[in-house]
């Protein structure tokens, strides 16, 4: 040690060891808060010299933040934390970070269960109890640093795996850019979680008119109460992973699609509103060799039959349109979408599906469901189970509506009322009863020869999200 660390540390331990009345008159009390602070760090000085000394590594030590000398307030020690220190968090799965780098491990389990009620003419395995693994998802998503991010997961799902949300990000400022395979900005409903939506399935169209994620690059611009996506799309990865010749061969397959969804949220005081407009375009190319067909089950996924389905139609490319509009406030939401979906058949006149929704929702309890970047959210319990409450529970009412008619083609209609409750004891765990009518019209399977009537349903499904 020099003689002037000596000099100071001598003076500073004498100080220590004055009286304190002594102290008092020698010092003001802004001047013995400062004194205070550099005897801390004369201190940690000291042990690790002497730590050097006996040829050992110092233990981390605090770090000490002086006080302003106009505060007079005692020095604030704050633990230093090592750079290359991993933090573990917790949402519902493991979140592993470091400096701008993130992984959080996340996974979805849904287990469905159905009965589907049906006039007794109709000869069909559909009918009666059903059941199914609906989704088992196991992936993760995270930083990078440098604004740079991922997501990655896997679903089994009908008897196969394949991939879902699978992308790279860059986002920097307002801006988000995407690449990879992932949603192409179809329709809110077809936006919002599959576990985070209303009712067990989405509406009747999202399905009939194929929406899925795509490979694409897309660009998403957000400022104020204005959301913009745009992007180019070819096919989804699954079908592009099939390396086989012919008309389903997926390496092969030229298709591509450009799509684009511009959102208005205000705010008015307690109100959030929401007003949403899609458009898309899509040149089928070498799929044109298959011929299309627009197909939807009575509500149930594990009811694989199809009540409406178009025939095989020549086309060679889609175009469709939608407006949204929806709102909440409070425990209290609103929902709505028209979807039109215009097929080109070349030679002959092009025909134009129609598909819609519309519900209103309560949260029980008293939650509200939450919105934010153009979609809503999930229910989280103020008061959930093992924390002196029960958790949230919310009740939603929807009419469905879907038709597969025009020009030449008869592909059935659809009206359908859907009736939902939905209990979250704990975030991240949801149990959901659904009772639906659907009244089909022109419908694909005859009952006892007849194509117009309708159909009871009742499902149930537990799902655990994370």
């Amino acid at each position: 040690m020099t003689p002037r660390f000596r000099l100071a540390a001598g003076t500073a331990l004498a100080l220590l060891m004055m009286p304190a009345p002594a102290v008092a008159q020698a010092i003001s009390a802004a001047e013995a808060a400062s004194l205070r602070a550099q005897i801390a760090a004369l201190r940690a000085q000291v042990d690790r010299l002497e730590a050097r000394l006996d040829g050992q590594t110092p233990a981390p030590q605090a770090s000490v933040v002086p006080p302003s000398p106009a505060a007079g307030a005692p020095a604030q020690i704050a633990q230093a934390k090592p750079a290359s220190e991993t933090a573990v968090g917790w949402k519902g799965g493991p979140v592993f970070s470091r400096g701008a780098a993130s992984f959080h491990v996340k996974g979805r389990i849904q287990y469905d269960a159905g009965l589907l009620m049906t006039p007794g003419g109709v000869n069909d395995r559909a009918k009666g109890y059903s059941n199914e693994l609906r989704r088992l998802r196991l992936g993760g998503e995270g930083q990078l640093g440098g604004g740079f991010g991922y997501k990655l997961e896997l679903e089994l799902s009908d008897n196969s795996v394949d991939l879902v949300d699978t992308f790279i990000t860059y986002e920097k400022g307002k801006w988000l850019i995407t690449l990879g395979n992932h949603n192409a900005f179809q329709s809110l409903d077809e936006l919002i979680s599959d576990t985070g939506g209303a009712v067990m399935e989405r509406a009747a169209f999202t399905d009939a008119f194929g929406f899925e994620r795509r490979l694409g690059l897309s660009a998403q611009y957000r400022s104020g109460i204005l959301l913009a996506q745009a992007g180019i799309f070819s096919d989804s990865a699954d079908s592009l992973t099939n390396d086989s010749d012919g008309a389903d061969g997926g390496d092969e397959n030229n298709s591509y699609s450009v799509d684009g969804r511009v959102v208005l949220a205000p705010r008015l005081g307690k109100t959030q509103l929401h007003f949403g407009l899609s458009g898309h375009w899509r040149d089928l190319q070498r799929l044109s060799e298959t011929p299309q067909r627009y197909r939807q089950r009575a509500y149930l996924h594990s009811a694989n039959s199809r009540f409406l389905a178009t025939p095989n139609i020549p086309a060679d490319g889609e175009s469709h349109y939608g407006l949204e509009f929806g709102g909440e406030r409070g425990p209290l939401w609103w929902a709505g979408e028209a979807h039109w979906l215009r097929v080109s058949r070349p030679g002959l006149a092009d025909p134009t599906f129609f598909g819609g929704y519309g519900e209103v929702g309560y949260v029980l309890t008293g939650e509200s469901r939450g919105y934010k970047n153009g979609i809503f959210g999930v229910v989280k319990p103020d008061s959930p189970v093992g924390s002196g409450g029960w958790g949230a529970l919310q009740a939603t009412l929807r009419y469905d509506y879907l038709s597969l008619n025009d020009k030449d083609i008869v592909g059935g209609t659809q009206n359908g009322i859907i009736a939902a409750l939905v209990w979250t004891p704990i975030e991240y765990l949801r149990f959901n009863v659904n009772y639906a009518h659907l009244a089909y019209t022109d419908a694909a399977i005859l009952a006892g020869g007849r194509s117009d009537y309708g159909v009871d349903v009742i499902g149930w499904r537990a799902e655990l999200d994370f």
